[in-house]
């Protein structure tokens, strides 16, 4: 179950048009991730980490979500600077770590958490359904917006509905363990559930084509820019230029 804890605050990073915030996070991240200094890097990690305390994250689901990102830099941490060659920095045991290694090691783990720092302040600052309406703004396909949009309804649908299965099996004093028994009604359960979701999204289908629904994606949100979204806009530029001066 995915949930939004980051779009609920009230600050002037969340008061931002929703375009315009995709298209700065967009460019910033293409931009650091094709940096090859340190310096830039750091410039642009400075950047994102003064925009996201702007933004005023929650602190437990932040962390939780960097520690989800630096999870995978933990792992080229362990194994990149041991496999790539070049004149050794140290030596564990047998294993010898390379400077360059270690070098585009750090370099990776300074881009990735400046981009989901980035990301974080401005992407997941909004709701989905925000979030989707203005990606149509943006002329993405709206083939591509209906389905990301449906696709994130019909995970609570699936969720809903396996929950309420679930609360049946406890009701009947089911206790999963590890025979073949416990393995027949969670198949079971899961085939349900499929099923169940199945129909209740064929029921939603005829009550959209009853709503005159013609397979294409209408918005009906109205997205204006105001003099806040024309200053950061201007800030953001002059700080994109100064990091490629960098």
């Amino acid at each position: 179950m995915f949930s939004e804890p980051f779009a609920a605050g009230q600050t002037w990073v969340h008061r931002l048009d929703a375009r315009v915030r995709i298209g700065i996070a967009l460019c910033f991240s293409c931009v650091l991730a094709a940096a090859s200094s340190q310096q830039q890097t750091l410039f642009g990690l400075i950047a994102a980490c003064l925009l996201l305390i702007s933004s005023r994250p929650p602190l437990r689901p932040f962390l939780r979500r960097l520690a989800a990102v630096n999870m995978f830099v933990l792992f080229l941490w362990l194994t990149v600077p041991c496999t790539m060659p070049g004149p050794a920095a140290f030596h564990i045991g047998p294993l010898s770590c390379s400077q360059a290694g270690l070098h585009l090691v750090w370099l990776v783990s300074l881009k990735a958490n400046a981009i989901a720092m980035l990301f974080i302040a401005c992407v997941a600052s909004m709701p989905v359904a925000r979030f989707g309406h203005a990606l149509y703004s943006l002329k993405v396909p709206g083939k591509f917006v209906f389905l990301l949009l449906f696709t994130y309804r019909s995970i609570f649908l699936l969720a809903d509905e396996w929950q309420r299965l679930n609360r049946a099996l406890r009701l009947h004093n089911f206790v999963a363990t590890t025979n073949l028994h416990s393995y027949r009604t969670m198949g079971s359960l899961i085939g349900l559930t499929l099923v169940r979701s199945l129909d209740r999204a064929g029921r939603i289908h005829q009550a959209m084509l009853l709503r005159g629904f013609n397979g294409n994606f209408n918005s009906l949100v109205e997205f204006r820019l105001k003099r806040l979204d024309y200053l950061f806009l201007a800030a953001a530029l002059a700080v994109l230029a100064l990091y490629l001066f960098l």
